[in-house]
């Protein structure tokens, strides 16, 4: 890896900029990153919501705001478009790998639930991306174009893997390297090596992991070589929590800035918030990396900021056509319609519960502090549907509107899971357990959920807007939430509406307001 473009001589000249290490508190997990000139790239794992692979922008590794999405939609299937009321959670793209090569922006990654490995490549970082596959499944991939011009790809859970490229990537190349380079000790480990990071750095190359020894936190290993296919010799380079969480901070990438010194942007587990990016500066010392303080990441950090006068856009918003908005799987756009202030849907499949209905428009929850309000028109519901505001994940809770016999009731409901939260690969076929209902003589209504999402507390309170008191009225008790695997993704703001009994009835949302608290 060669530092660009900026000249060395400038570095002194650039403003530097302090921060908490936490330098985006929301779900963004599985950090990969590139610097080109001025500019940052990070890009991170999207799972089941679409548009999917975020890409963010930086000029200073602290502030970031929306670059693009790679795609809009990977493939109709069935679990993708939640066709099949199970969906692909806790699956889709998962850990991309961003790069940039002869002119062009590279990022791979394997989508679980399909059992592929994509390649998508642009001129620019905005698009538009061109889509291609890559023959193999390639668990965390990581490339390097290393300077003869041959490529590699480091991938693997446990055992680690060195695949030599055809140079268009379209799978391993004949007779290339294929081998087996580093292996972790399954007695040892909760987590065997994952989330490769591959890097050649001072003609030496650099692999960094993630793995889980037991009795620690998630933990970041490294390992170096002078040669590509090893031998590799390494060790565990950082485990340190932060905030008390009992949660290590690991599985990164790492970029140099333009005065030379290096950072990673690594994440911590933070409950139903979501995996929290976090930056930690990376010195080399006798050409191994050392990791913030001795292998224990910083609460503060200080880094040049390379565009102090750049403005940057928030990564949450108001506005439903805003990129910080994902639907909840492949949308089916016939039955929905969208502006800035106001989204509608019309179901066309019956529904157990929100997490099997379609068309549902989710944003990240930010902060451990924050709350989201919309009004509801559900005038067009037909008996037995149910439309409202959920605090998405695999254990779930909502305040909604339901229309019975004519008739709406006011209702908060809540979903405990019947599995242990480590559990993949299942689906959540159960009814919502009704907490609270009440009769209400109106079909517009403005809802809301409050989020506290600090360590040991992790629970939404739902509410309504009395028009009497002008003010909001708590409904129900505070519903407990927490980070399980079965959808793999903290928890988020989510419009919804299904039927039960009666397919084609619409809810309208209107003016969505989210509040940092």
């Amino acid at each position: 890896m060669k530092n660009n473009s900026i000249n060395p001589e400038e570095a002194n000249q650039f403003t530097m900029k302090k921060s908490s290490s936490y330098i985006i508190p929301a779900d963004f997990p599985d950090p990969d990153i590139i610097r080109m000139d001025d500019t940052y790239y990070m890009v991170s794992t999207t799972m089941h919501f679409m548009p999917g692979c975020v890409i963010l922008r930086s000029h200073n590794l602290i502030n970031w705001e929306h670059a693009a999405y790679i795609y809009d939609e990977l493939e109709a299937t069935e679990k993708e478009t939640l066709a099949d009321n199970k969906g692909a959670y806790g699956k889709g793209m998962w850990a991309a790998c961003i790069r940039h090569h002869n002119g062009k922006f590279i990022i791979t990654f394997v989508a679980n639930d399909l059992g592929k490995t994509f390649l998508f490549t642009a001129d620019k970082i905005e698009g538009p991306w061109q889509r291609s596959e890559i023959k193999g499944f390639y668990h965390d991939m990581s490339l390097l174009f290393d300077d003869d011009g041959r490529v590699y790809c480091v991938s693997g859970n446990m055992n680690i893997n060195l695949t030599e490229m055809e140079p268009d990537l379209s799978g391993p190349k004949a007779g290339g390297i294929n081998k087996v380079i580093i292996r972790d000790n399954p007695e040892n480990v909760i987590l065997g090596y994952e989330g490769s990071h591959i890097y050649k750095i001072n003609g030496k190359y650099y692999i960094f992991f993630i793995h889980m020894p037991k009795g620690k936190m998630r933990t970041q290993a490294c390992f170096v070589s002078d040669k590509i296919d090893g031998p590799y010799t390494g060790k565990d380079v950082l485990c340190s929590d932060l905030a008390n969480w009992n949660s290590g901070t690991a599985q990164g990438g790492i970029v140099q800035a333009p005065d030379g010194n290096w950072y990673s942007i690594v994440f911590q587990d933070h409950g139903a918030l979501g995996r929290i990016p976090v930056l930690v500066p990376v010195k080399f010392v006798d050409d191994f990396p050392v990791f913030g303080a001795a292998g224990f990441a910083p609460k503060e950090i200080n880094v040049p900021d390379l565009r102090p006068d750049y403005q940057y856009k928030s990564l949450y918003s108001n506005d439903f056509t805003n990129p910080a908005w994902q639907w909840n799987h492949i949308p089916d756009k016939k039955l929905i319609t969208l502006s800035s202030d106001t989204f509608t849907v019309t179901t066309d499949k019956i529904c157990k519960n929100p997490v099997q209905a379609a068309n549902t428009l989710t944003q990240r929850t930010f902060t451990e502090h924050c709350a989201g309000s919309v009004e509801i028109d559900v005038s067009k519901l037909n008996d037995g549907d149910i439309a409202g505001l959920c605090a998405l994940e695999g254990e779930y809770g909502f305040i909604g509107i339901k229309k019975e016999n004519g008739k709406y009731k006011l209702i908060t409901a809540e979903h405990k899971i019947s599995y242990t939260p480590w559990s993949m690969g299942v689906f959540d076929d159960d009814l919502p357990d009704i907490k609270t209902e009440k009769e209400i003589d109106i079909t517009k209504l403005r809802l809301k959920a409050t989020f506290n999402l600090e360590h040991n507390k992790e629970n939404v309170q739902f509410a309504y807007f009395d028009e009497k008191s002008r003010e909001y009225v708590d409904f129900g008790e505070a519903v407990k939430l927490r980070y399980t695997l079965d959808q793999f993704v903290g928890v988020r703001f989510a419009l919804f509406s299904y039927s039960t009994e009666k397919t084609g009835g619409s809810a309208i949302f209107k003016d969505f307001e989210l509040e940092i608290l």
